[in-house]
């Protein structure tokens, strides 16, 4: 897929928030940011701007069916604004410290931190319930947990250092209980038999190196221990205080894009690739699967019961606890306010499909 590789570059999950938090400029960002004004198109009636976390691809497929289907025209939104991330300078925290945009893609670890440097951001819902963080291995060896890991030598590129020790941290692990072999983006390592294990996203490597020939297997950080959510919707909080229901028109527009992306993996990958993504060189067949791989971070059986978007008081404690493994000590309700969504659900209860 193009761009694979030098996604990784961008910090969207991994658990680096002193520089998250550096790079963003916060002591300027935090100043311009207004108390619910409509200097900037972030905060317009409608079209509002929408940070992605990254580029046009399949990750916002739920997105991309909310606008096709008219969802957010008919909650009053207009056409939002999907604006390309995964840039310098296009984090979601900071285009919403500045008041660029209205609302953003982002995830736990990389809000955290600006919230901890001062700025008042919250988290109202999110869209994959499991972070895609996992590690990749040859299926003639696999390693299937943390606890294999255990002497192996461990591809870990630079930027997913943090998130790496955090996976080890939260099992009573240590770097010398493996061998970590610094590596970059390009997975020949693995196929070569350089390394046992590699860093990856489970929506991505797996896939890539099973078309090209190399039978695997992995397991997710967040099934042993570190169970981050991630694409969480961010806003800032005057802007739940002074636009409460423009905000929930916004979720029950996305939720009904979500459930339709959920349901058609192959018309997610045709509308990443032939519309939205079209500049980007990406390969319908390989999108579908990672449409396919997607839908199992999206629905879990808490989505089941509760709908799309919505985040338990169990997971939102899971990540919590995760986050301060990460060295973010955080109330709950210091970054996550799951009442709007609640509330669209308790309104709208044929939501749920």
């Amino acid at each position: 897929m193009a761009n694979s590789f030098d996604r990784r570059s961008f910090l969207r999950y991994s658990m680096m928030g002193g520089a998250a938090a550096g790079a963003l400029g916060l002591t300027g960002a935090l100043s311009a940011c207004s108390s619910g004004g409509t200097a900037s198109g972030g905060t317009s009636s409608t079209n509002p701007k929408v940070q992605l976390s990254w580029q046009k691809n399949i990750e916002f497929a739920g997105e991309y069916f909310a606008l096709e289907n008219g969802y957010f025209e008919e909650a009053g939104l207009g056409t939002p604004e999907l604006i390309t991330g995964g840039g310098a300078g296009t984090g979601v925290e900071n285009g919403l410290t500045s008041n660029k945009v209205w609302i953003g893609m982002s995830s736990p670890q990389l809000t955290a931190p600006v919230i901890l440097q001062g700025a008042k951001l919250m988290t109202v819902a999110a869209t994959f319930q499991r972070n895609p963080f996992c590690i990749v291995s040859s299926a003639d060896k696999p390693i299937l947990s943390p606890e294999d890991m255990k002497g192996r030598k461990i591809g870990v590129q630079a930027t997913n250092e943090n998130v790496f020790q955090a996976l080890l941290t939260a099992n009573n692990m240590t770097e010398a209980d493996i061998q970590k072999i610094t590596v970059q983006y390009d997975p020949t390592p693995l196929k070569n038999g350089e390394v046992d294990g590699w860093v990856s996203y489970v929506t991505n490597e797996p896939i890539t190196l099973e078309e090209s020939g190399f039978p695997n297997a992995n397991f997710l950080f967040a099934d042993f221990n570190l169970p981050l959510v991630a694409e969480t919707l961010v806003v800032r909080q005057d802007t739940i205080d002074n636009e409460r229901d423009k905000v929930k028109a916004f979720l029950k527009a996305d939720i009904k894009g979500w459930y339709d992306a959920v349901a058609d993996p192959a018309g997610s990958a045709r509308l990443a690739v032939t519309k939205y993504g079209k500049d980007l060189g990406l390969d319908e067949a390989e999108q579908t699967k990672e449409a396919i791989a997607q839908n199992t971070l999206v629905v879990s059986e808490d989505t089941k019961a509760n709908g799309l978007l919505t985040m338990t008081d169990e997971l939102i404690a899971q990540n919590i606890e995760a986050l301060a493994k990460g060295g973010f000590a955080l109330k709950a309700e210091d970054i996550f306010d799951m009442s709007l969504i609640k509330e669209v659900y308790e309104e709208n209860p044929d939501l749920k499909k």
